[in-house]
């Protein structure tokens, strides 16, 4: 097997948004950033994939098997990481891990206390007693204790300190080290996807801008910068977004159009600088 997640045609409506037939693949052993702006349908394709909702069309496998068909199975080899915490607030961790544990025939309690210690969580603590970032460990070594394979994540470094993201951050690089697991990470922090991500897949409005490769994706785009005078029909044709200023302007092109634009003061993009140019209909920054 070499994905441990296929999107292929996934839709579902609403009243007011549609998420149209996206696909995307997840190699073993890789980590894969999902993003796009707020609204966009990040979080719904996620509950999708976990079938808290009900997609009207399109498939979904897990390891190979159904989501829906084989769920149960599926389950057991998934753990998930929200951005805020899941479980009882009044639960002590040791109540967690015994209420957890009872739904995995594979659960590992050394495992469980070895990682709590490495995160340094006592047992005797309330999970409301523990901070965002401890919470967020706390289900990691849940999800580690019975050996999931595959790890969704929805916003996990959403208003987490820098310390605390960039410890997320190694612990995830870690987990796929063998090359027996994956992660889908939703964020909308894409510093976090520089540094830890492999792949990537952008929704926007609904629909599939990318998905592939991170470096073949910021590869794709470039940021030309110059005055206002040198604005030209041209650019605006070919530009993807622009941002423009009382000084000047900022333009986010297609690689393969730069030589168009060899005069012109050129940057690399970053993931940020794709996802505001995509989403920036030449504003102006007067």
């Amino acid at each position: 097997m070499t994905n441990y997640l296929e999107v292929s045609n996934l839709s579902k409506a609403f009243k007011n948004f549609e998420l149209r037939d996206i696909s995307f693949s997840l190699p073993k052993g890789y980590i894969m950033g999902l993003i796009g702006p707020n609204g966009s349908g990040k979080t719904t394709t996620i509950k999708l994939i976990l079938n808290i909702m009900k997609r009207e069309s399109g498939e979904i496998k897990i390891m190979g098997m159904d989501n829906r068909i084989d769920e149960n199975t599926v389950k057991s080899n998934l753990g998930v990481v929200f951005d805020s915490n899941c479980y009882c607030d009044d639960w002590t961790v040791a109540q967690t891990e015994k209420s957890v544990s009872a739904f995995y025939k594979n659960w590992d309690k050394s495992r469980f206390s070895s990682l709590l210690s490495r995160f340094h969580i006592e047992t005797k603590k309330k999970v409301k007693e523990l901070s965002k970032g401890m919470q967020m460990k706390l289900m990691l070594a849940c999800a580690f204790s019975y050996d999931a394979k595959l790890l969704i994540l929805d916003e996990p470094t959403s208003g987490l300190d820098p310390v605390s993201r960039d410890e997320l951050l190694s612990i995830l690089s870690e987990y796929i080290e063998d090359g027996e697991h994956s992660v889908l990470f939703s964020t909308h922090i894409t510093g976090d996807l520089e540094r830890a991500a492999d792949y990537i897949t952008y929704i926007n409005g609904g629909e599939l801008f990318y998905s592939g490769s991170k470096d073949d994706f910021v590869n794709m785009f470039c940021i030309v910068k110059g005055g206002r005078e040198e604005l030209s029909a041209e650019l605006n044709k070919k530009a993807v977004g622009i941002r423009k200023f009382s000084t000047g302007f900022e333009a986010l092109v297609k690689t393969e159009d730069l030589k168009l634009f060899s005069h012109f003061n050129i940057e690399p993009a970053k993931i940020e600088d794709i996802v505001v140019f995509t989403n920036t209909k030449g504003e102006s920054y007067e």
